[in-house]
């Protein structure tokens, strides 16, 4: 039921699904709301709203409106290959939505072995078409061809991908995937384009081509040799997809790996720093430099355990004055031996000893610049799987407080993948690349923000940001250091959030690695309403 009413009555629903899930958490969001905090009430309104069964049907409601066809008849010809899967289940509702979006279509026996290779011969190459590969049961959308035409214009690329959702058995639309733009590295484990793109293929990049999984060898063949284009609109609806598939735990490659120096700024609170240390003990790493960099610890008891630790396993830089992370970091990357820096804060409880291998490895990458590790509250619930710019206007931790065997956001939180930015609270790098970009910024960003920054210089240099969750490891925020919640720590946030706003743009930048459609105010993944 379109229109007003319908949406009223949907947005309704969704408050009372929130409100019966999560009352404690509605209350609150409520109260911030009547105090006229409104950036605070959304902020805790988005994911609880978001995950209501009637978020996406208010939003498909926000999205009817006229649509112009008229430009889908036009050149280039997208030609579909129609995989007619077991049984032709729903085989007649995919044609008639090819047919009624102007794409012509050819039945492909996943079971034939020769049926691709007839499907080549019975196509006009000479038009250069694009291949639409799809599944019977798939729905095409009215405005696909359109969408996909204007995007085609001027494009380099071989592949051009949308979004998609899944057609309940009711005929509802349902769970939509709002994907990122091009992630190699989460491809290598969730193809989130075959079924939902067109490619632009030649005869010879389909021969040999057989068996139920032909699109996704074709697709993956061609996204290796492209940058594949993404079309954020919601082109294709479907009956299934593909999984993604989480990786086992991290198999370093042969070969040594270089010497890493672990960086940990520090100031009282030896009980926390016992744990960290202990942790690196038992970490299965061949070559360890540890570097602590003490900030005005006062305590005694604190003073007397770093004068008793072995000089020859911990160097201790003394390191005065105001707090300044950025500072301690790099004064200790300055004078440090390893190959590869590895920033630690003093919170940080190691869990697996392999953790250090499998970002080590990582940082070795050609196209890699700072690697993060999944990082989880006491309680085991996510306290970093990557950075997500423009939430709350500045940058904040995706999937945070969702917990590591739930489904989440299509797995996202369980996948190694490219991100905009990671945390310094373990951060992974290679020296002569942290050095090359000069290090943290010491100026603007003492404290907050100064990960975010790194990243995205290393990002500009062609160094990506990347997000490794197989490296799992347990961090007490800012349990050492408290929060900023006194007027000059207050007044201090604020400017290094102004800072990062002018520099990046995140007050209104959206994240390459998140979604127009996905809202700014959840670091869970959640519809925009």
């Amino acid at each position: 039921m379109p229109g007003r009413c319908g949406r009223a009555w949907l947005a309704l629903s969704a408050h009372l699904d929130a409100a019966r899930v999560a009352p404690r958490a509605y209350l609150t969001a409520s109260w911030w709301w009547l105090r006229g905090k409104r950036l605070r009430a959304r902020s805790q309104f988005a994911p609880l709203l978001g995950v209501s069964s009637k978020a996406y049907q208010l939003w498909i409601l926000k999205q009817i409106g006229g649509e112009d066809r008229s430009a889908r008849h036009a050149s280039p010809p997208i030609v579909a290959l129609v995989d007619i899967g077991v049984g032709r289940i729903g085989l007649n509702e995919t044609l008639l939505s090819l047919t009624a979006a102007g794409v012509p279509a050819h039945l492909v026996d996943s079971g034939n072995v020769s049926a691709l290779a007839e499907t080549v011969r019975q196509i006009d190459w000479q038009e250069k078409p694009w291949l639409m590969p799809i599944m019977a049961g798939d729905i095409v959308a009215p405005a696909a061809v359109q969408a996909y035409r204007a995007a085609i214009i001027g494009s380099e690329t071989r592949i051009i991908y949308a979004d998609d959702d899944l057609v309940d058995g009711r005929g509802r639309r349902i769970a939509p995937h709002f994907k990122p733009s091009w992630n190699s590295e989460l491809f290598r484990h969730f193809d989130y384009m075959t079924g939902a793109c067109i490619a632009r293929a030649q005869p010879e990049d389909l021969e040999g081509l057989s068996g139920e999984d032909w699109a996704g060898r074709l697709v993956a063949s061609l996204a290796a040799r492209t940058v594949p284009l993404h079309l954020p609109q919601v082109l294709h609806h479907r009956r299934r997809r593909p999984r993604p598939r989480i990786p086992a735990t991290f198999h370093t490659p042969g070969g040594g790996l270089p010497p890493v120096s672990v960086i940990i700024p520090t100031r009282n609170r030896h009980d926390l720093l016992h744990t960290c240390l202990a942790g690196l003990e038992n970490t299965d790493y061949p070559d360890l430099e540890i570097i602590i960099v003490d900030n005005d610890s006062d305590d005694p008891a604190t003073l007397a355990y770093l004068s008793g630790l072995d000089p020859v396993r911990y160097r201790v830089l003394r390191h005065p004055g105001p707090f300044n992370f950025s500072a301690m970091n790099n004064r200790a990357a300055s004078e440090a031996r390893g190959q590869l820096l590895c920033l630690l804060n003093n919170d940080i409880e190691v869990v697996t000893p392999g953790w250090l291998k499998a970002m080590a490895t990582q940082a070795l990458r050609e196209d890699v610049g700072a690697v993060g590790a999944q990082l989880l509250y006491p309680d085991g619930r996510i306290q970093h799987a990557g950075v997500v710019l423009g939430v709350g206007g500045a940058a904040a931790h995706a999937h945070r407080l969702l917990r590591p065997n739930e489904e989440g956001y299509f797995h996202r939180h369980a996948l190694p993948q490219f991100t905009s930015a990671v945390t310094a609270a373990c951060l992974v790098v290679m020296r002569p690349r942290f050095l090359a970009v000069g290090g943290l910024d010491e100026g603007r960003f003492a404290v907050a923000f100064n990960d975010v920054d790194l990243c995205m210089r290393l990002n500009r240099r062609g160094w990506q940001s990347l997000y490794e969750p197989r490296a799992m490891l347990i961090h007490h925020e800012s349990v050492s250091r408290g929060f900023d919640r006194d007027p000059i720590g207050a007044a201090r946030l604020a400017r290094e959030l102004a800072a990062l706003q002018e520099l990046w743009g995140t007050g209104e930048r959206i994240d390459p690695f998140h979604h127009p459609e996905l809202s700014r105010f959840s670091e869970r993944f959640v519809v925009r309403l």
